[in-house]
């Protein structure tokens, strides 16, 4: 284990020579520290998982050496670890819309439909904004041909809800009743002959 705090210690020496400047040797008893920290905690895992801890302190040795070797590997090995914030914000900024997910939608069309048929959901969506509406429509998955969202008509996006909402439904109702139509006949022509039989 007096190898794993030697590579702790090799890392903590890699990254002072390396970036050099009063402002890291400033901060070389936090690295210090740092190192210890991180020594403390292989050692414990050692305990428990002496492999583990081995390899662990095996692949920092490595790296840490590889970095103080090579400047320019320190700094992908920097930025990889540590992205600076303008570049995070810069990212961010670039794709808002798809960083945030729309909102569920306020109501259940097919529950609504289901209870008061299509004049009463026709009814509830009218008293929804657009917004609320296209809730709806990503919620469900119901823009099959990616128009839908564009739309500006609370009107055809209150239509295109209600076709899909139709649509699903009678498939979901032909599903549903076709196991039915096809027990009953059997029940219906198996028991009159049963019956006749004894008689």
């Amino acid at each position: 284990m007096s190898e794993q705090n030697d590579n702790e210690t090799a890392i903590v020496d890699g990254d002072i020579s390396d970036e050099g400047g009063p402002g890291r040797q400033d901060d070389g008893s936090l690295l210090q520290a740092q190192a210890t920290e991180a020594a403390e905690a292989l050692l414990k895992l050692g305990a428990s998982d002496p492999d583990l801890a081995g390899t662990l302190a095996c692949v920092l040795s490595v790296v840490a050496a590889e970095a103080a070797r090579t400047t320019r590997f320190a700094r992908a090995l920097s930025r990889a670890l540590a992205p600076s914030e303008p570049l995070v914000a810069s990212r961010s900024a670039e794709r808002p819309r798809r960083s945030s997910r729309r909102a569920p939608g306020v109501i259940d069309p097919f529950a609504v439909f289901a209870e008061v048929s299509e004049v009463g959901l026709r009814s509830r969506l009218g008293e929804l904004t657009l917004e609320q509406l296209r809730d709806i429509i990503a919620e469900h998955g119901m823009d099959h041909d990616r128009l839908a969202m564009k739309w500006k008509d609370p009107q055809r996006v209150i239509d295109r809800i209600v076709e899909r909402v139709e649509s699903r439904t009678a498939k979901g109702a032909a599903f549903r009743g076709r196991p039915e139509q096809s027990t009953e006949p059997r029940g219906a022509g198996s028991g009159p002959k049963i019956e006749d039989s004894p008689a």
